[in-house]
């Protein structure tokens, strides 16, 4: 089964139909598509810059099995880690995971490490025929991981995807580092950078919560970000952007960030606009592939993520 298989984003499974200029006949694809309406197999040689998915699979194979057992005993003679992402046949999908070494289920704590183990995915098509991939983009099962939430100490939700995207990264700022925080109202990147001991410039026109700007670390101004040159804030550890804009002006400024060699890791928030629902005609899939086309770049849809997409650019 040659190929990758694209785990569509929940309720934007036209994204990714229009993001792969499927036009009904053009990409091959196989019945699991048509089945689930989740999936996308896709014959990408080479392969495509597709952003709109969950997770994406990268050796995707197709078994035919008589048992339970005998399918179990296959995916465990591959590897150890298995996460089931069934869409039919679940009560034979439950036996199947429960021949499997579980996987935990508990809410992750910030900063964690995921393991170097590789995480694969498995479905099923019928009672006798599975589709599974021992390596995948995701490194978390079916691109979900759930942290154990701040209740109390971060001022909006927004934080979670900060989380996430340095939890993919593997990396994080450390204490004495310093951050650029731009479109940090009302403070909730600034408020997770804060913990971890860095040093933080937050910028925006809105203010951030009193207690955020009052963090050991934090230094706010009121300001523009896009209209600051990045001579102006100096040397920067890590950039990270939360602005709402639209995707080109949000390149225009990180190419000034890149040709002034005063930042060594980004992290920034793509914003499509609109929302679930919205025209695919009418959305900029061309500006995140020139994102991806940034040296040392990665482009994903974050479990955390909205109708946006999250740029990574780390120098390690």
């Amino acid at each position: 089964m040659p190929g990758r298989l694209y785990h569509a984003v929940p309720g934007f499974e036209d994204h990714l139909l229009t993001e792969t200029a499927y036009d009904g006949s053009g990409i091959p694809q196989d019945d699991l598509f048509n089945i689930t309406g989740k999936f996308l197999h896709c014959l990408d040689d080479p392969p495509q810059k597709i952003f709109w998915h969950q997770n994406c699979w990268l050796e995707p194979f197709r078994l035919e099995f008589d048992s339970i057992n005998e399918a179990a005993n296959a995916l465990r003679g591959i590897q150890r880690n298995w996460a089931a992402c069934l869409h039919t046949q679940f009560r034979r999908g439950a036996l199947i995971s429960s021949r499997l070494p579980p996987l935990s289920e508990k809410k992750r704590p910030f900063p964690w490490l995921p393991g170097d183990a590789p995480m694969g995915a498995w479905t099923l098509l019928d009672a006798h025929t599975m589709i599974a991939s021992a390596r995948c983009s995701s490194p978390f099962p079916n691109g979900v991981i759930e942290f154990a939430e701040d209740k109390q100490g971060p001022p909006s939700r927004a934080y979670l995807k900060l989380w996430e995207a340095l939890v993919y990264l593997r990396r994080w700022p450390e204490p004495g580092d310093r951050c650029l925080d731009a479109g940090a109202s009302p403070g909730g990147w600034t408020w997770a950078l804060a913990q971890l001991g860095a040093n933080v410039i937050a910028v925006d026109r809105a203010p951030l919560e009193d207690r955020i700007a009052a963090m050991p670390g934090v230094e706010y101004i009121r300001h523009d970000a896009f209209t600051i040159k990045p001579e102006d804030i100096g040397p920067v550890d890590w950039l990270f952007c939360d602005v709402a804009c639209y995707p080109p002006r949000l390149y225009s400024w990180i190419e000034k960030w890149l040709a002034s060699g005063l930042c060594r890791n980004f992290v920034c928030t793509i914003k499509m606009q609109g929302s679930i629902g919205t025209d695919t005609e009418s959305i900029d899939f061309g500006t995140p592939k020139r994102f991806a086309a940034i040296h040392g770049s990665t482009v994903v849809h974050l479990y955390h993520n909205k109708h946006e997409l999250t740029w990574m650019n780390p120098i390690i």
